[in-house]
């Protein structure tokens, strides 16, 4: 029998710089959106003997579209609405987040992950009259690093490992 796939089987983490410089990857919860878009980059040409443009994906440009209600015991909301608030540029604006695939492990406890770097890009906030809203994208910012994700606190937060 087939499983379906879960959104809760795929977990996000982002990666929050503490003050001794160390990063923790926290648990992306409280999000009301996190959509990735592929962003593939195609290369198209008609030829002339042929009557239909073909195509090639050449590359893609992947970018994850996010909003949240503000909690304020929330260390990524914390650390996007620092972003934000201090409309940081550079690679002050920049984060790592891993995907976790807790449909692909081990019994020891080990998960499939990919880790990235991205540019957060605040667009919009206060949209909502119940709550602070955050909304904004993650533009990828360097290539994927696969590895394995473990976690010692049920999924709170989450170590990576590189393959």
């Amino acid at each position: 029998m087939n499983k379906i796939v879960k959104r809760s089987d795929k977990l996000a983490f982002f990666g929050v710089k503490g003050p001794t410089g160390t990063v923790t990857y926290h648990r992306m919860k409280g999000f009301n959106e996190i959509t990735t878009q592929k962003g593939p980059i195609e290369y198209s040409r008609q030829y002339v003997d042929q009557e239909f443009e073909q195509s090639d994906v050449v590359g893609y440009s992947p970018s994850i579209s996010y909003s949240f209600d503000q909690f304020e015991d929330n260390e990524v909301h914390l650390d996007l609405v620092k972003i934000a608030d201090r409309e940081l540029v550079g690679e002050d604006a920049v984060r790592s987040i891993i995907m976790v695939d807790l449909t692909d492990g081990n019994p020891e406890g080990d998960y499939s992950a990919v880790k990235r770097d991205f540019v957060v890009l605040c667009e919009s906030e206060g949209d909502s009259m119940d709550a602070y809203t955050y909304a904004g994208v993650l533009k990828v910012k360097g290539e994927k690093v696969f590895g394995v994700a473990t976690s010692v606190d049920s999924w709170e937060t989450c170590s990576f490992i590189k393959l």
